[in-house]
């Protein structure tokens, strides 16, 4: 190597700068002793001696676990033996502003229910939420590999700051847990929180109200209050505050034997799915939600004697419950005592006012010990029924019935619109306590039935003849429907002849035999699939018999399972309750504005007359392109699906003609809309028709009778559809005379519909819906459709001497070719 340039390369390695190691050679450095680091700290020790936590100045409370509040902060001490356990952690909203979240949103809501473990991990405690969507045996090797694709989330991480003296429990702080903005268990949802443009919780303004423990359960009260740039009301303030309640219950050791759920009984369910099964894949088990009822006296119960349950189901009345009202209250709750004696227990289920401040100073309607029936004050015209159950087997452990104070008005309304014509009584705003009381009863009876675990069952009120609701001793022990869980809330085809006329609904056969099937105890069976044989044999005793047929809401295509409707016939039934609508119309004005010389109610039962007229309109619309669906195993005769008979459909679609898309006579009350409404009066009715006649030119419903034709060649069909719309709303070009105004604005709604179904593709998240509409029988059938009815205005145009009805034409014409022939 050249020297120079050697001497160059030591000379540069000689000039850089120094290296750690060099640094540390010559500690002289001033310089060098600043970045020498400094020793290292050993770990502080955050497990203290427990006195040293749980001080003299503790105020405890012994229960699930013991709560200690020392200052400011609050601990939970875990027996070990809890560690690991299953639990039930149910978070509630117990105060709120008024309308967060919308109507349906308050004191009693739930906002998040989840099952929960406390786990040690080395220094610290950890709460997790647990999923039993997919399970295995502890014993058997798959257990391994469905725990590793199914890891649960850790809410949140606690030290562990003491030990108890004898070691056998954990002291954890979870004052930060309860003050923080946890999203797990706070009362503001996502949607919220974009909504009132929610910035955060403001720590200030949060904090544990108060925190109680009982032998099974916990109970915490917190005050949070968020900073909100938009909140729903007292805007000024940007502020929302919330009071929530987090309860956490202990789950049963044991776990209640389930039952398997079976689609031919109603029952809200849980499902699983059991990778140690002997199928060849995860089998998905699904079982019913219901309480634990089990017999004191077995042997009794097996003799098929009355016995009374080891645990009966206690509903308590709120506090806030209008002195008139509770007597119905609780008895609409034991309405179901007649059902579960079908079921061989007796004082089953009691209904109980809610113990005063003397009587149980810890009573609250959050606590998760007790199922409540909540009054709230609210402008929603609802209630529900919701319930709060365990995730492994089914078993209900609590739920709380909400009634809505508005409620009642909606049903005066509807018994007044629907009954008025045939129930004297109802032609009045005054309606009697009494009959209000009968209404309430049966709601309450409804949604206690959905605490109970029943879904709706729409199939209900199909199972008595159209002419029965005429029938004054049929319908006093029959009702209106098999089941109180249908919606079928009056009797609206009786006619004013009729005498001797139950109008509300009531318990029926259904019930008693869909609560027989769920909560009979089956005697020598010890697993769930030994009770399969006898759960299948009672459904096919039953099998057949309309009045004990299970019909999901769900259903948008079965006539015999609709919302709102009564009677096997809906062309009938509809004519029928027409005829009592128009009768109630022309007298709407002599029982409300009359009567209050005010016009706010008039007005009021005015629009809702209008919703009763399109519901019945829209119970004859399902029978086209209808489906009837009766769910059976394979060992019973018939087919699950079967397509509506031709005749009946070409009976509603005639129907329809005549009724729902005929010009308005008495429906459009020009005496009333003269003091209810300035404007848009036409508009009004063509936004009813135009709904049917979209909901009839649908995709889903032309793809079910393009489907009817594979199953049986004489089947009514996609074409029939298209024809006898065609034919039906242009009667007047067909027939040279003159169409009304609303008759016009149908027959434009039409064409629009027709564009669409032109031009658009069916958009669906349920797969079964999909068809490719391009490449399906739509497209050809329209545009038959539309260049027949080009030819039949082309004619129509030259006849007709009105100049509406010839603008009309040329502009029905234009709108064809742009269909047609698209620029």
């Amino acid at each position: 190597m050249n020297k120079f340039i050697l001497y160059m390369f030591l000379g540069a390695i000689l000039l850089a700068p120094t290296t750690n190691f060099a640094q540390s050679k010559n500690k002289k450095s001033k310089k060098q002793e600043e970045v020498i680091p400094p020793p290292e700290k050993k770990p502080e020790v955050t497990i203290k001696e427990y006195n040293k936590v749980i001080t003299k100045a503790a105020v405890s409370d012994e229960g699930l676990f013991t709560i200690h509040k020392v200052d400011k902060k609050f601990y939970f001490e875990i027996p070990n033996k809890y560690l690991n356990k299953d639990m039930l952690l149910v978070s509630r909203i117990s105060k709120l502003p008024s309308n967060l979240g919308g109507g349906y949103v308050n004191a009693g809501s739930e906002t998040n229910e989840q099952l929960v473990t406390w786990e040690r991990y080395q220094d610290k405690i950890l709460i997790k939420s647990k999923s039993y969507q997919a399970v295995a045996h502890d014993s058997l090797p798959i257990s391994i590999s469905v725990k590793a694709n199914n890891y649960e989330p850790t809410l949140f991480a606690f030290d562990i700051v003491a030990f108890s003296k004898d070691s056998s429990n954990t002291v954890i702080d979870v004052t930060k847990f309860y003050s923080s903005d946890v999203k797990a268990i706070s009362g503001i949802s996502a949607e919220m929180r974009e909504t009132y443009k929610v910035k955060g919780l403001d720590d200030s303004r949060s904090f544990i109200n108060s925190m109680k423990s009982f032998p099974m359960n916990i109970e915490i009260i917190q005050d949070m209050t968020y900073n909100a740039s938009k909140p729903p009301v007292l805007q000024d303030t940007e502020s929302i505050s919330i009071q929530m309640n987090q309860s956490m219950i202990l789950l049963p050791e044991n776990p209640m034997k389930p039952r398997l759920a079976d689609k031919r009984v109603g029952y809200f369910t849980v499902s699983q799915y059991d990778y140690g099964s002997n199928e060849l894949k995860s089998d998905l088990k699904t079982y019913i939600r219901r309480w634990r009822l089990e017999p004191k006296d077995p042997v009794a119960y097996a003799k098929r004697e009355l016995v009374e349950p080891i645990k009966p189901i206690v509903y308590y009345l709120d506090p806030a419950t209008p002195e008139k009202l509770r007597k119905y209250i609780k008895q609409g709750i034991e309405e179901w005592q007649k059902p579960f004696e079908t079921a061989g227990f007796k004082n089953a289920i009691i209904a109980k006012d809610a113990p005063s401040k003397e009587e149980d100073p810890d009573f609250s309607p959050e606590d998760i010990r007790y199922s409540v029936i909540r009054y709230v004050a609210s402008t929603t015209r609802n209630a529900v029924g919701p319930s709060v159950s365990d995730p492994r087997t089914g078993e209900i452990i609590e739920s709380d019935v909400i009634w809505y104070h508005n409620h009642l008005r909606s049903y005066r309304n509807r018994y007044l619109l629907e009954t008025g014509a045939a129930n004297p009584s109802a032609r009045t705003l005054e309606t009697s306590d009494e009959e209000m009381g009968e209404m309430m009863r049966m709601v309450i009876a409804h949604e206690v039935g959905h605490a109970l675990g029943f879904p709706h069952n729409m199939g209900a009120s199909s199972a008595y003849d159209v002419e029965s609701y005429r029938n004054g001793d049929f319908t006093q022990k029959n009702g209106i429907a098999a089941s109180i869980m249908d919606y079928a809330r009056y009797n609206y085809i009786a006619q004013p002849e009729d005498k001797n006329i139950r109008f509300i609904r009531q318990m029926g056969p259904y019930d008693h035999y869909a609560l027989n099937w769920g909560y009979r105890v089956i005697p020598n069976t010890q697993s769930i699939n030994d009770e399969k044989e006898t759960l299948d044999k009672w459904i096919l005793e039953k099998a057949g018999d309309p009045i004990y047929k299970y019909g999901k809401q769900s259903s948008s295509f079965d006539p015999t399972s609709q919302t709102e409707d009564i009677g096997n016939n809906s062309m009938k039934a509809s004519m029928y309750g027409l005829k009592n609508l128009e009768y109630v119309a022309k007298h709407l004005p002599e029982w409300t504005s009359k009567a209050t010389n005010s016009y706010d109610d008039l007005g009021e039962l005015y629009d809702e007359l209008l919703s009763v007229w399109s519901r019945y309109v829209g119970h004859v619309v399902t029978n086209v392109g209808g489906v009837y669906e009766n769910t059976k195993n394979p060992n019973q005769a018939g087919n699950v699906y079967e397509v509506v008979p031709k005749a009946k459909q070409q009976e509603a679609m005639a129907w329809l003609q005549s009724n729902a898309f005929a010009s308005p006579t008495w429906i459009v009350d020009v005496n009333t809309l003269k003091n209810t409404e300035y404007a848009g009066n036409s508009d009004l009715f063509r936004g009813l028709q135009v709904r049917h006649l979209n909901n009839l030119l649908s995709f889903e419903r032309i793809g079910r009778l393009i489907d009817a034709e594979i199953v049986g060649s004489n089947n009514y069909s996609a074409l029939n559809l298209l024809r006898d719309m065609r034919t039906g709303i242009w009667k007047e070009a067909n027939a040279g005379t003159t169409p009304t105004l609303y008759r016009r604005n149908l027959q434009r709604a039409y064409i629009e519909r027709m564009q669409y179904l032109m031009t658009e593709e069916i958009k669906s998240d349920k797969s079964r819906d999909y068809y490719k509409v391009s490449q399906s029988e739509v497209r050809p059938l329209v545009r038959g459709e539309l260049n027949g009815l080009k030819n039949t205005l082309t004619a129509a145009k030259t006849k007709t001497t009105n100049p509406e009805a010839k603008y009309h034409y040329e502009d029905c014409i234009k709108r064809i070719d742009l269909i047609l022939n698209p620029r």
